[in-house]
């Protein structure tokens, strides 16, 4: 009787095609990279065939490897869903669930959901996965991911926590008395900016409405910034005029270190949602953490550090819209 892969080995190739990356999914499975890859030459010898292709720099599935993977991702699922709804017949949930969030977002949550849920619920391992990017959660196997309102996909279920937010265009008081503030957006573009740089590499368009007036300006500045919490940072110093969301620059405007402009040009948008796909089996623990997400009255406020505060803005449409 020929040699079987087992059902690790089928994992395991399914998680390195989701992440296309064997150190990722190996951190996944918990495995080192090295063990992961004798587990793939394994399987492909068994197999008889090539499943993967592997540079220096990537990996990715041949056509032989696209086809398992399409048949398996169905079955693992399934799988999954089988011994979650077994799993219901305890008393409490258990096992683990992935979130992927923005490191804004996954601040709130650490300071509000998170030591509740972990606390009632400490059989669940909660795997909470930071990135900036607006990633496909379904792909990258998360049970959920977290992001503003805006930036949400359409397919999915979302619920709101945190309430509203609002972007806000701030300064120092040095800035503004050896620069005229701006009166409207397009001001923007006589001033030193601090911008931000999007993943995609792409500078983020400032966006602004009024009345039903819709501005987007692509603001100049000797300054770009990767990190929404510096932007905040940079304009304490004086260095330009920064967009950031408005909790994350409170904390300045109230001791006077930041002042507002544009004030009128700043509406309210949705706030925060945590999302996951409608047409897929909700495990127990994701039930367990929306109901304590719920059950909490969230304000989401900025944690200052010893000086500065961080930021909690995350881009306000996808990348892919910019």
């Amino acid at each position: 009787m020929n040699e079987q892969p087992t059902l690790n080995d089928l994992k395991a190739f399914a998680a390195i095609v989701a992440h296309r990356s064997f150190r990722q999914a190996a951190d996944e499975l918990g495995l080192s990279p090295s063990s992961l890859s004798h587990m793939m030459r394994g399987l492909e010898r068994m197999m008889g065939v090539r499943l993967l292709n592997r540079t220096t720099r990537s990996v990715s599935p041949t056509e032989a490897g696209d086809q398992l993977v399409a048949r398996l991702r169905p079955v693992l699922e399934d799988l999954s869903i089988a011994l979650d709804e077994v799993g219901t017949f305890r008393d409490r949930p258990s096992g683990s669930i992935r979130i992927n969030a923005s490191e804004p977002a996954a601040r709130v949550l650490l300071q509000t959901v998170v030591p509740s849920f972990l606390a009632r619920y400490p059989e669940v391992a909660l795997d909470l996965t930071t990135d900036g990017r607006l990633t496909d959660i379904v792909a990258g196997g998360f049970d959920a991911g977290v992001r503003l309102g805006e930036a949400v996909p359409r397919d999915m279920i979302a619920v709101p926590f945190g309430g509203d937010v609002r972007f806000i265009a701030v300064a120092s008081p040095a800035y503004l008395k050896a620069h005229r503030a701006p009166k409207v957006p397009d001001d923007l573009k006589q001033h030193a900016c601090i911008r931000f740089r999007l993943p995609s590499g792409k500078p983020y368009r400032w966006e602004f409405s009024r009345r039903g007036q819709e501005i987007e300006v692509d603001v100049p500045g000797a300054l770009t910034l990767d990190h929404l919490g510096l932007m905040t940072e940079a304009a304490v110093d004086g260095l330009g005029i920064a967009y950031v969301v408005d909790r994350s620059a409170q904390p300045y405007l109230e001791s006077g270190q930041l002042k507002q402009v544009l004030a009128d040009w700043s509406p309210a948008i949705p706030g925060l949602f945590l999302y996951y796909p409608g047409h897929r089996h909700v495990p127990a623990g994701l039930r367990a953490f929306i109901d304590v997400l719920k059950a909490q009255r969230i304000e989401a406020p900025p944690t200052p550090l010893p000086r500065r505060a961080p930021s909690t803005r995350q881009p306000r449409r996808p990348p892919t819209h910019k």
